[in-house]
């Protein structure tokens, strides 16, 4: 018996003003090596105004940011994953935090957290990196996009007893349900929706959707990860993002061109771009 074979539509199909912003990307990753320039002209076409590319740690950022020197429509972000965090010592906080006083390009620290599902650092190791840069964010007056996984009430508890309640937050990738999108709301904190908010079996995403004020919403491809419906299952890139919003605008009862526009103008807020 033979698969109907899966129609890839084109972003473009959606006819997008260049208005949204893909608010987390790996752009730099070797999964681009062969056509970069090619992804960030799509991604321009389909109407992705800005892309925030995140650097994990400080040697990657020093050796991959000339990568985008011609591109000033990608803002960077900077932070040590959950999982490095034997490398964020206190040679690497300063290193962040001498890159971020001389780019300014450089608009949040992230992504940061905590991660129990891999066993590639120590939870108190994890614990250690994520308060050093969280005190970091704090000092340079900067927004944290935050990463977790498998960890969800570590994370909120950590965060909480901290006093960042009311700060500028991003929860990025965001897949939980209504009662984790009303907690993170609860403290003043923004929400980013990747692709599988398009995946027919991701219920629970979709109707968190509706604890998310438009305000606080923003979108990202998080790729090479996560391509929405109907690209899943192949690299992910900016462009892609456009199928992302569709599903959202559906859900909230918006055009796909209104919530574009309001995802793009809450980054271009949340990040001061």
């Amino acid at each position: 018996m033979s698969h109907k074979k899966k129609e890839r539509i084109s972003p473009l199909t959606l006819q997008l003003p260049c208005a949204g912003v893909d608010s987390h990307a790996h752009l730099d990753g070797s999964a681009f090596d062969a056509d970069r320039e090619e992804v960030l002209e799509r991604a321009q076409v389909a109407g992705v105004a800005r892309i925030g590319n995140v650097f994990l740690g400080v040697d990657v950022y020093r050796e991959r940011r000339e990568m985008f020197a011609a591109h000033p429509e990608i803002f960077y972000l900077l932070g040590t994953h959950p999982c490095d965090g034997m490398q964020c010592d206190a040679k690497e906080i300063e290193g962040m935090r001498a890159a971020f006083l001389e780019d300014t390009r450089l608009k949040a620290v992230g992504e940061i957290g905590l991660d129990f599902y891999w066993d590639d650092c120590p939870k108190e190791i994890q614990y250690q990196a994520f308060e050093r840069q969280l005190a970091l964010a704090r000092e340079l007056e900067k927004p944290v996009v935050i990463h977790c996984r498998d960890a969800m009430p570590e994370t909120l508890a950590f965060l909480e007893s901290r006093d960042f309640a009311g700060y500028p937050l991003l929860w990025h990738c965001f897949g939980g349900d209504r009662y984790l999108a009303k907690r993170i709301i609860r403290n003043g904190w923004h929400i980013s929706i990747p692709g599988p908010v398009t995946f027919r079996a991701n219920t629970a995403l979709r109707e968190a959707l509706q604890q998310i004020p438009n305000d606080r919403l923003l979108l990202e491809t998080d790729c090479p990860y996560l391509a929405p419906e109907p690209w899943r299952g192949t690299r992910n890139e900016p462009a892609l993002t456009a199928f992302t919003a569709a599903c959202i605008a559906q859900e909230k009862r918006m055009s796909p061109e209104a919530l574009w526009r309001l995802c793009g103008e809450n980054a271009y807020r949340f990040f001061v771009l």
